[in-house]
């Protein structure tokens, strides 16, 4: 007899005893696959001068992970719904840990990009995995609780992530945020063989791989476009990407309506519980990692904390998921979940709207009240989402199911540092422009037109230029003011440049925080439009039975 659990829940005798314990593994699993790219942004520039990476190198080390992630979700969940869903998962962690251990050796941007390609596909089988065996596992009656400690869990990766970072890279290279993997996977797969029982769909004869190739295809050239475009600009390979996409979700949705067993059945999104839920994740997530994106560059760069520092100022937000997941499971039963998503979505809107006050003398006391409110909103809203989601699905496409959910999570975080990572940079290059003209105009360094495109690139670049400037200037006064007069003089100059990037980099911050604002607003009054009355409601013991043979039917 093997050491790996082999009873499926559905053949034992009342509720599996160890859920919750294997609730812990499939959180384990979940928390390094979202750490895998919080954490990169704080590992980001030590990558960037060891490797010597350009800024379009550094993008697509980030999101080259993001592309396969997204895009094979949908397939692989079901080929796991099949197949198996431990298996699934198992095989995903095997993957991730693999590819971190290849992504820690390489010395190129192509070999990084690739490994962290192949991070993704590996994410790709465990994120639905960990969804579909949730619902596998819990009886129907503890499934929104597990939901809402699954949800509170990629909260907490959030936050943990650049702490986790910036511990290691105290001590350590880049290559340490690679190798950290390694050991939860392994952890992972132990405790997944042990603690979580085999589960896969009954009744599946053929998987729908023509749809799923068409998903791949239209989601990945979505994502494809949205990272190209807004970043490199929108030539012949963005515009392709577009069409490609477009083409392909007509396909797909086409394909769908006509198979008799499609692999997610594209009719579920008129149902107003279903569509609102998926709408209202993808929203929730472009605001939440487009204020991630630019608060950890806020920190770090313009309030100067170390890496490590920044993880630590980010953890009042983790703490604040767990405390909004708590009253999810109280407010959810008693008003339903059009009230609490609602709430919770109003909630993430303040908090973003908060970060409109950020200007170059904020300290970090300002930041605490946006993290704690939106770690709030995060843990109201995404938990009754995802039990929505997860409970229009059958058992048989739990892992479809899953991959949705995932899926726009993805396409919303994508999406969100897209549009929001766009506008933040336009509007610090424009600040910076006219910053440096001003100061031009009133005796200031005239700073060379290379040198200032290269600061207008990002607010690392500006940092560095500015010491640059510095140097430059204390070496041509030195011969006539002495060593002493001059490096004061350069030092001076340098803290000219850098006072205005930090002031160019405040006012985007600000300013794109009042576009992410009205974004999550405009979408958190069609969500509360979508969203039907009373789901999600404690309902009588007495109707319980009929109530959940009723949602069967209707799905």
């Amino acid at each position: 007899m093997g050491l790996a659990l082999s009873t499926p829940v559905d053949e034992m005798d009342g509720p599996y005893k160890k859920r919750w314990a294997a609730l812990g593994v499939l959180c384990l699993s979940l928390l390094i696959i979202v750490m895998a790219n919080t954490s990169l942004t704080v590992a980001a520039p030590d990558m960037t001068k060891a490797l010597g990476l350009s800024s379009s190198d550094l993008q697509w080390v980030i999101d080259g992970y993001t592309v396969p992630y997204a895009a094979l979700m949908l397939i692989l969940g079901a080929v796991g719904d099949k197949y198996s869903r431990r298996g699934a998962l198992v095989l995903g962690l095997f993957v991730f840990g693999a590819a971190s251990v290849a992504g820690s050796l390489v010395d190129s941007a192509g070999a990084v990009i690739a490994s962290r390609a192949v991070m993704g596909v590996g994410a790709a089988m465990i994120m639905p995995a960990t969804l579909s065996l949730l619902s596998a596992t819990f009886p129907r009656a503890e499934r929104a609780k597990a939901i809402t400690i699954w949800t509170a869990t990629a909260g907490l990766a959030i936050a943990v992530g650049p702490l986790v970072a910036g511990a290691l890279l105290e001590d350590h290279g880049w290559a340490s945020t690679f190798l950290i993997n390694v050991p939860i996977a392994v952890l992972g797969i132990v405790g997944a063989l042990l603690l979580v029982p085999p589960s896969k769909a009954t009744g599946v004869d053929k998987i729908d791989y023509i749809g799923g190739l068409l998903s791949v295809i239209w989601t990945g050239s979505l994502i494809y476009m949205i990272i190209e475009g807004p970043h490199f600009g929108w030539g012949a390979k963005a515009i392709a990407a577009a069409v490609v996409a477009g083409v392909g979700l007509v396909c797909f949705v086409l394909w769908e309506l006509r198979h008799p067993r499609p692999i997610l059945d594209v009719r579920r999104f008129g149902k107003r519980a279903f569509a609102g839920s998926t709408m209202a994740v993808a929203l929730f997530f472009l605001a939440v990692f487009g204020a991630f994106y630019y608060l950890t560059q806020h920190l770090q760069f313009v309030l100067g904390y170390s890496p490590l520092d920044t993880g630590v100022r980010m953890l009042p937000l983790a703490g604040a998921v767990f405390v909004g997941g708590a009253l999810t499971a109280v407010l959810t039963p008693k008003f339903g979940m059009k009230v609490t998503v609602t709430l919770g979505m109003v909630v993430g809107t303040v908090a973003i709207a908060l970060l409109t006050r950020v200007d170059v003398s904020s300290s970090y006391g300002d930041f605490v009240a946006p993290l704690v409110v939106l770690g709030l909103a995060i843990g109201l809203a995404l938990s009754p989402c995802t039990n929505a989601i997860m409970g229009s699905f059958p058992e048989d496409q739990l892992g479809v199911g899953g991959a949705v959910n995932s899926t726009s999570i993805e396409l919303g975080g994508s999406l969100g540092i897209a549009v929001l990572g766009t506008v933040l940079s336009k509007t610090y290059s424009s600040n910076l422009a006219d910053a440096a003209a001003k100061a031009a105009a009133h005796g200031g360094p005239k700073i060379p037109a290379k040198a200032l495109d290269a600061a207008q690139d990002s607010v690392g670049a500006g940092l560095y230029v500015a010491q640059k400037v510095g140097e430059t200037v204390a070496a041509q006064a030195a011969p006539k003011l002495g060593a002493q007069q001059a490096k004061s003089l350069g030092a001076q100059q340098a803290q000219t440049m850098v006072d205005a990037v930090h002031q160019a980099f405040a006012d985007a911050v600000a300013h794109t925080s009042v576009v992410g604002a009205v974004v999550l607003g405009v979408g958190t009054v069609l969500v509360a439009f979508l969203l039907p009355r009373g789901v999600g409601k404690a309902e009588p013991a007495a109707s319980s039975a009929k109530s959940e043979q009723r949602e069967s039917v209707e799905v």
